[in-house]
């Protein structure tokens, strides 16, 4: 039966979905579009016959089509921003003989007075949420939430889903993972999802604060408790925090004296500042992080055994960038957007080389680095795609691409004389072919073959 609807697939594709109202798209099992009706051809305002063979995340903004593919579960009646537009999105992984094939994707679109209405209705509210949304984060100090971790990695899903689970909870999470990977978005996004979201959420860096200021910093201090204290005391982070989450970021680099403390507010949900006459109750919940081995620091003797039992009630591993090399893409478009929204200059995307580049480097900086590097690329480049010469000398050096044969070198010259023309003529593919003297159909069959 598959191998008949594999035969006959455009022709079915057309008789059942050219005369619907809704858009559809499907994708095939690593994202790349196998059919786009006209309906949505139109909407998009793409040629139909450019955008097959293309990545879904190329033609269509904010698409989760290809993150479908990847997790295997479907996604209905969820809410997707297309050209100004709010649509109803539902996305349907395929499967043949157990295996994901490819995704569905289906958009409801009417032009009609209703939709407009039914759209317009739809932006007021999330106008306002979003309104409520910055008042709450600026009132309980978290910036991000889940909706913020952009992935197309399974590993950063199971992730986001056991995040979802515990930050119901009360207990205490350790955060683990290398530098630049994440943790503090979770770190908020537990918050943001737990029943303390109304409450602050108080961010410490146990690596800035000088070892002497340690105690005052966490506990506070009451007025007169040393030369040089402020007139009616300072409350420390964990009186700040009271009722919400504090936020305990690389605690390895914690002093030894400030764990012995840290572990009676964990212990007895009390804390006592400098120079106070008695402890006073508090109710927060922990949230830690590190990106060292605490077993190697507890064996070392640089950190305590009991506060790290007390601290990795839950713990979560977020991988390295480059044990998840399915991000890089979705991360880079990602992250070229917000830069160039922010920078204002007209960068939209990354040649073949840089891809690939970006694919075969190490990233020990992991999201950070790669947010770092194309914002220098961003500011390096003169062209509207970012190209290797704009990437960072280290990461040229080390990308050396094998050598080509003449076959290879042929088709880089016929890639790049399409690409030209076609910039030549501002994407006329008529005049474009006309001046490259091949037909519309052998033309045409060439941009399908270099994906242009």
């Amino acid at each position: 039966m598959l191998s008949i609807i594999n035969k006959y697939k455009d022709g079915i594709f057309e008789t059942l979905f050219e005369n619907v109202n809704q858009c559809i798209v499907i994708v095939d099992k690593k994202g790349y579009i196998t059919y786009m009706n006209e309906g949505y051809c139109e909407f998009l305002q793409v040629d139909k016959a450019e955008v097959k063979g293309k990545h879904v995340t190329e033609v269509i903004h904010n698409t989760r089509m290809h993150i479908v593919v990847e997790t295997g579960k479907e996604e209905m009646a969820d809410i997707q921003y297309i050209r100004g537009n709010y649509m109803i999105a539902n996305r349907v992984p395929l499967r043949s003989e157990g295996e994901i094939v490819g995704a569905l994707g289906m958009v409801l679109f009417r032009d009609t007075e209703e939709w407009l209405k039914m759209n317009s209705h739809i932006k007021t509210l999330l106008l306002e949420l979003e309104n409520y949304r910055n008042q709450m984060n600026k009132q309980n100090g978290t910036s991000y939430s889940l909706h913020d971790i952009i992935t197309a990695s399974p590993k950063i899903q199971e992730v986001k889903d056991k995040v979802k689970k515990l930050a119901a909870g009360e207990v205490s999470v350790l955060l683990r993972g290398e530098s630049g990977t994440g943790k503090e978005l979770f770190a908020h996004s537990i918050h943001q999802l737990s029943e303390r979201h109304m409450k602050p959420f108080v961010k410490v860096n146990c690596a800035a604060i000088p070892e002497n200021l340690f105690e005052s910093e966490l506990f506070g201090y009451q007025e007169g408790a040393f030369t040089g204290a402020k007139k009616g005391g300072k409350p420390g982070k964990f009186q700040l925090a009271d009722g919400g989450t504090i936020f305990l970021d690389e605690i390895g680099d914690m002093p030894l004296h400030a764990q012995v403390k840290i572990l009676r507010v964990l212990q007895e949900g009390e804390v006592e500042a400098i120079g106070a006459v008695k402890p006073k109750k508090i109710d927060v919940r922990v949230v830690a992080a590190t990106n060292q081995s605490l077993e190697d620091l507890i064996e070392k003797q640089e950190f305590r055994k009991d506060l790290f039992y007390r601290i990795n009630a839950m713990q979560v591993f977020i991988p390295p960038l480059r044990e998840r090399s399915e991000d890089l893409r979705v991360l880079s478009k990602y992250l070229l957007q917000k830069l160039t929204d922010r920078i204002g200059k007209r960068v939209t995307d990354f040649s073949a080389e840089v891809y690939s580049c970006f694919q075969r480097y190490n990233w020990p900086g992991n999201v950070r680095e790669l947010e770092n590097v194309i914002e220098s690329a961003v500011y390096l480049t003169n062209d509207e795609t970012i190209q290797l010469g704009d990437l960072p000398d280290h990461m040229q050096r080390e990308f050396q691409p094998a050598p080509k044969t003449l076959k290879g070198i042929l088709e880089d010259t016929e890639k790049k004389a399409l690409e030209q023309a076609l910039k030549r003529f501002k994407n006329d593919k008529a005049a474009a072919a006309k001046s490259l003297g091949i037909g519309k159909t052998s033309f045409y069959d060439k941009l399908k073959k270099y994906r242009l």
